[in-house]
């Protein structure tokens, strides 16, 4: 159907406005997402207040809202905190995918997504960054 239309899925469209309904319906699907995703935020940045905190160079955002964590290591660590994360069987997005062209110049920025994993693999992986974080610091620190 995508090449025959010109314009937007209105079909898609019908379906949206159909199952929510009014404003209410969009602000009541909203909490529910919020009920299943904030106890994940609030895990992740427990744990890196908990291991990160007062680190120099280390920073993360405290999103109120949307499907990501940025997290700021020092400079020329991103890369290594990432290969390190996968060796432990941590999947994290590709150091710089916060940037145009997937470049950042600086090496700092790891995009952090609990979203799709249960809470307790939540845990377990940012239990693990942090552990990469603290690991790529000290190598860098040689």
């Amino acid at each position: 159907m995508t090449p025959r239309s010109i314009g937007p899925d209105k079909l898609n469209q019908l379906r949206h406005v159909r199952f929510l309904k009014d404003e209410a319906g969009i602000h009541a699907l909203m909490d529910r997402h919020r009920a299943l995703l904030a106890p994940k935020f609030d895990q992740v940045l427990e744990i890196f207040d908990r291991k990160l905190a007062g680190l120099p160079g280390v920073s993360w955002t405290q999103p109120k809202g949307g499907y990501f964590i940025r997290l700021e290591v020092p400079t020329g660590c991103a890369r290594r905190v990432i290969a390190l994360a996968k060796e432990a069987g941590v999947e994290l997005t590709p150091a710089g995918s916060t940037h145009p062209h997937g470049k950042d110049l600086d090496d700092r920025t790891i995009r952090i997504a609990p979203t799709f994993p249960e809470l307790p693999e939540v845990a377990l992986a940012a239990e693990g960054v942090a552990l990469c974080v603290l690991l790529a610091v000290a190598e860098k620190q040689g």
